[in-house]
């Protein structure tokens, strides 16, 4: 790895927040795997903490210090907001190449719609459950599963009508990414320059949660089997990358200290950033949690009960959708 030989400020030590470890990974979340293996890419030495009260919080994953927080719903991300606020980068070098953009592009948007069908809609729910709900009481978790469901199919703009026709769209697209990827990676390591970015993150953590979290019936993880190097090159990193953390979930999860590609903490003479009213609420929120999502579920319950065109029997049909 090329690392960026100006940065001269100290490092500080961040804490990455993310959803519980499940299926042998440190964390099945596809918005937070990628997290992960990012700094994990970029040797960057951090803590891991899981978060069990917010299942279905957007502001999860999120990265802490003293000093900085990146959520996951600010700047395109925590991955955009580490690259963007200088506090590591591994894109510097191929960030502005148009195939690398395209690329990155077709991940976020094809294949993301692909998990997010297989996760709520594909497949039986108990690989969901087991990511965001176990620990929470049953009807708490199962209308919030149920509510998830409805919301991913609005976001995938499936209906009754057209639920078929979308499915066949999502695998296609799904098949054609895999295969582009399969012939850009090839033999290497990595997909660009034989060095880690961004792009092997978002992949790693896609095709990770596709091959241990999905069961074996799901159709997005028969797509990705076809494409052996991709399998190959996902079962490699994994080995080096996950497989040789602490299996200790309590305890806190590191790297060696090599000094990370961009890395700088914020100046010493830089004033303390200020956390919103909202970040503050919610990091002291968690007491009021339980009393929150029934009033939720509730308003959510009363409006689909009253609503005539049968969108909440769509969101039902989704936990036994084949």
């Amino acid at each position: 790895m090329v690392m960026d030989e100006s940065s001269t400020q100290s490092e500080q030590r961040l804490t990455l927040v993310t959803r519980k470890p499940c299926f042998g990974l440190p964390t099945a979340c596809p918005s937070c795997l990628p997290v992960y293996i990012y700094l994990k890419l970029a040797n960057v030495s951090f803590d891991l903490s899981y978060n069990l009260t917010f299942p279905d919080s957007d502001q999860i994953p999120y990265v802490d210090s003293d000093t900085y927080v990146a959520y996951n719903n600010e700047k395109g991300g925590v991955i955009e907001s580490l690259k963007e606020d200088n506090i590591v980068n591994l894109d510097s070098e191929v960030q502005n190449l148009p195939e690398w953009v395209s690329t990155v592009a077709m991940i976020n948007s094809w294949l993301s719609d692909a998990i997010l069908y297989e996760l709520w809609v594909g497949v039986d729910g108990n690989s969901a459950h087991k990511i965001y709900y176990s620990d929470l009481p049953w009807p708490i978790g199962k209308v919030l599963y149920l509510k998830q469901v409805y919301n991913a199919r609005q976001l995938l703009g499936i209906s009754k009508d057209n639920a078929e026709r979308r499915e066949e769209e999502i695998y296609r697209k799904a098949t054609i990414a895999y295969k582009a990827l399969s012939t850009r990676l090839g033999e290497d390591s990595f997909f660009f320059d034989n060095r880690p970015t961004s792009l092997d993150a978002i992949f790693l953590g896609h095709a990770l949660i596709t091959l241990y979290a999905l069961p074996e019936t799901s159709v997005l993880r028969g797509k990705l089997l076809e494409q052996p190097n991709l399998v190959l090159y996902a079962d490699k990193h994994k080995a080096q990358l996950l497989d040789a953390s602490s299996s200790d979930p309590s305890s806190s999860t590191s790297v060696p200290k090599r000094g990370p590609s961009n890395w700088s903490s914020k100046p010493k003479s830089q004033p303390k950033r200020e956390r919103t009213p909202e970040e503050k609420n919610f990091r002291r929120k968690a007491k009021y949690f339980l009393i929150t999502q029934m009033v939720a579920v509730l308003v959510f319950l009363s409006l689909l009960g009253g609503s005539e065109d049968a969108e909440a029997d769509d969101a039902d049909e989704g936990f036994d959708y084949e």
